[in-house]
């Protein structure tokens, strides 16, 4: 047998084929350390449990149970993960990955909760305790609703209208040189200052601040997704236009159909980009001119020297932005589905 006919074989697996039949040793006393890693948040969850109610609160400083229910709800939650995890390796792996930061999450609590409730080295009103950030949620969650859901209204009608912009610009431009021409410098202008930049002007000429502020969101959104969408033609190869050609390819075929799809994972890149850049944008306009949203209720509350209800609100934003980047990367894995096994995501 030649040595072409024992690697013959071998190119049929791929390397993670390969590591995967090499001999596991040691399998058993990792997999013990995977579990005793799992188990590190529900350890200092119950740590968290611990010093809450074992630690006695500073004089003056008041407490509920709000923060206790939380701790006993996440906790559950955990368990029940942990319980399910144990027969499905892939949820497995996943609960391994993130144990180390949910357990950093716990410990900040605790940390948190030490030095406001417990000692007040952070002194309020400017650091309230989780128990109160979690009433002024409940109390005032009429409100926070409302202007979560004026703050997404802004953030999608400037997202949307800098996406379809960006994308007509980007494709004008990457496909035209005499296009290009005329766009490239203010491209390069409007790529030097930050959209928020334009916030005084725009505010005096808009309609309204409703439209202001999506002129400002859009802004953002547009140089991102324009430049991506510039970057991913630009880097086509042009044997793939000559071959469309060669096959009867109109000059709208060339675009929909190799243009645009090859420089699709550029757009994405841009989108998400633009998405920063919108929440950034949408936080701006709302803390100086709109009088609506979250970022509007932020201010508002900060000048009240109500901080438990400004931390709400903070909390608030940070849920619904990693909410909208997480559909934004999920949407993006199902359209370029097709690149499972060439790039890692």
């Amino acid at each position: 047998m030649t040595q072409n006919n024992i690697s013959e074989p071998t190119e049929l697996f791929t390397e993670r084929d390969l590591r995967q039949l090499q001999p596991r040793r040691g399998s058993v006393v990792q997999r013990w350390q995977d579990y005793i890693i799992c188990l590190l948040p529900l350890l200092s969850g119950f740590l968290a449990i611990l010093e809450y109610i074992a630690v006695p609160n500073l004089a003056g400083n008041e407490s509920t149970s709000a923060y206790l229910c939380l701790l006993l709800f996440l906790l559950l939650l955990l368990s029940l993960t942990l319980i399910i995890a144990i027969n499905h390796p892939g949820l497995f792996a996943v609960l391994r990955y993130k144990s180390p930061f949910y357990t950093f999450i716990f410990l900040l609590l605790i940390v948190w909760d030490y030095l406001t409730l417990k000692t007040g080295t952070l002194l309020l009103p400017y650091f309230p305790w989780v128990d109160q950030i979690l009433v002024a949620c409940i109390d005032d969650r009429a409100y926070l609703t409302e202007c979560a859901l004026n703050s997404l209204i802004l953030l999608f009608s400037g997202y949307l209208a800098g996406t379809l912009s960006g994308l007509l610009t980007g494709v004008a431009c990457g496909y035209s040189k005499r296009v290009n021409y005329w766009i490239a410098p203010f491209m390069r202008l409007l790529g030097a200052i930050p959209s928020t930049t334009w916030i005084p002007v725009v505010m005096v000429l808009a309609a309204s601040l409703f439209k202001g502020s999506v002129f400002i969101i859009a802004l953002g959104v547009w140089f991102s997704v324009t430049l991506a969408t510039i970057t991913g033609i630009t880097h086509i190869e042009k044997a793939y236009f000559q071959a469309a050609k060669t096959l009867g390819a109109t000059e709208p075929q060339l675009i929909f159909r190799v243009a645009i799809p090859f420089a699709l994972p550029a757009i994405f890149q841009g989108l998400t980009q633009g998405m920063s850049s919108a929440c950034t944008a949408l936080m701006v306009a709302e803390m100086i001119g709109v009088e609506s949203g979250l970022g509007w209720y932020i201010s508002w509350q900060k000048s009240w020297a109500q901080y438990g209800k400004m931390y709400a609100a903070i909390i608030l934003i940070c849920i619904i932005f990693i909410l909208v980047n997480y559909a934004l990367s999920r949407l993006r894995r199902y359209v370029l589905r097709w690149q499972d096994g060439v790039i890692r995501n």
